[in-house]
């Protein structure tokens, strides 16, 4: 799957990453010991087609 997120600007977009990046919620998700996944497998795993048309 592919999601985005669109900003009203930059700075806006700054000042939201970096509340995001503070909050005390996600410090066990940002732990790459702890990811349920291997990132280097996901971007480097290959894709399976979803659609064929």
């Amino acid at each position: 799957m592919f999601s985005w997120i669109v900003y009203k600007s930059r700075a806006d977009r700054d000042r939201i990453n970096a509340k995001v990046m503070k909050d005390p919620r996600l410090a066990d998700m940002m732990d790459p010991k702890k990811m349920p996944f291997d990132g280097k497998r996901l971007i480097y795993g290959g894709f399976k087609l979803l659609i064929d048309v």
